[in-house]
């Protein structure tokens, strides 16, 4: 029996729509949407939200964008229609989506949901338990027009100021009733304030339809942890939130649904792929047959630190190369090379019974497909910043660096600050 048929009667899952707005114009982040987010397509952090809450029957993308709608079908949702271009505009608002994409439901398919859960997309990092909390508490409440998500305001609004001009005064945003001067007040005493965040709203049909309004006049809150504040909007955004998703720690809707592991504290091993971690991937060849690459010097800095705490280093090689043989002696790191491409897991493997190590204090650094049996192994498998897609995916942390600018040299520092904590 399904959560809401169980605890509200009357309430079908035929009835709650999730609704995910995804248009293709996007000046701040071109093709943001589809852009992968920590391994995923944004809206697919958006789409798993919808499809993983127990109260949500269906999820639709309205979108005008035909890549988009390949890529949300790819992820489970549904795009029975694409919307109009004027739809679509940068000052578009989202009430006159919702209009149309629940006109086109009914007229064309007969549906029509009781409710409607908004999920944008450039707030994906969402607790497990969002959608289903906003949506009990909207059937809680029978006076409720809509929830919406809001967070703890980080500046408090009551010390802010109308500003008109540099050769005006100022006039205060807000006034409180019993402080003459909030702006002036302790911020104790003043009332609270929230932001509202873009993770969530969930709004009665009827307050669409009957009062042109995307919340109406009764506005409940889901009031959402602070950690969870995001709001995608530039590239730096981008960048500090798949680092928050890296980081562990937080319990979230996921694509795949699978735990990102921390890192280890104790750390008795870490093995690097060569070529495109110590290397950018691209090799010189001269007439001769010789090859050669391009690695950082700054790489194995922090070596001998690792070394004075435990950890030993090893190279793990696909491909018998004198390059490698050379760059590892060079900064003195173990090497094992020659593996056949299917077969680096299980050396893996024989490598940690022979040291005697376990799996789950072993780190593993990799950018390609063949390094993937060897994530499974290890008890934390890392990324360099160009891996391959589903490199990315399946590892428990991304670097910002790319292989052969850095990328050793980022894990190894992240290996001592989790050691010596």
């Amino acid at each position: 029996m399904s959560y809401i048929k169980l605890v509200y009667k009357g309430y079908s899952l035929t009835h709650i729509l999730a609704l995910i707005p995804a248009r293709g114009g996007s000046k701040g982040i071109p093709r943001k949407n589809i852009k992968p987010f920590a391994g995923f397509p944004l809206i697919a952090w958006s789409i798993a939200a919808g499809l993983q809450a127990k109260s949500v029957s269906r999820v639709i993308v309205t979108t005008d964008d035909e890549e988009i709608a390949m890529v949300a079908r790819q992820w489970g949702a549904e795009v029975p229609f694409l919307r109009p271009p004027e739809l679509a505009q940068d000052r578009t608002p989202d009430l006159p989506v919702f209009t149309h994409a629940l006109k086109w439901l009914e007229e064309i398919e007969g549906y029509k949901p009781e409710i409607v859960v908004q999920l944008r997309p450039t707030s994906p990092i969402r607790p497990s338990d969002m959608v289903d909390s906003a949506v009990r508490i909207l059937l809680e409440h029978t006076d409720a027009d809509s929830v919406r998500g809001v967070v703890p305001a980080a500046q408090n609004p009551f010390k802010m100021w109308r500003f008109h001009g540099y050769d005006k005064p100022m006039i205060p945003l807000l006034k409180v009733e019993g402080i003459a001067e909030p702006y002036n007040a302790p911020r104790q005493i003043l009332p609270p304030a929230y932001w509202q965040t873009g993770h969530i709203d969930v709004t009665r049909i009827t307050t669409i339809t009957r009062k042109n309004s995307l919340t109406g006049n009764v506005v409940y809150p889901l009031v959402i942890d602070p950690r969870y504040t995001v709001d995608i909007d530039t590239p730096a955004d981008w960048s500090k939130y798949e680092a928050l998703v890296y980081a562990g720690g937080l319990e979230m809707v996921t694509p795949d649904r699978r735990h990102r592991r921390p890192a280890p504290k104790q750390v008795d091993l870490m093995i690097f792929d060569f070529d495109g971690v110590f290397t950018d991937n691209r090799v010189w060849t001269d007439q001769d047959g010789r090859e050669s690459v391009a690695a950082s010097r700054s790489d194995s800095i922090r070596f001998r630190e690792l070394r004075a705490k435990g950890v030993e280093l090893l190279i793990l090689s696909s491909e018998p190369n004198p390059v490698v043989t050379a760059r590892a002696k060079k900064i003195g790191v173990e090497v094992i090379q020659g593996i056949g491409l299917q077969d680096k897991g299980r050396v893996m493997r024989e490598v940690l019974e022979q040291k005697k190590v376990k799996a789950e204090n072993v780190v593993y650094v990799g950018n390609d497909l063949n390094d993937l049996p060897c994530f499974e192994v290890a008890g934390w498998a890392v990324a360099v910043a160009d891996a391959y897609p589903e490199v990315i995916q399946a590892a428990d942390y991304v670097l910002t660096r790319r292989g052969g600018q850095g990328a050793v040299r980022e894990v190894c520092e992240l290996v001592l600050k989790q050691i010596s904590a």
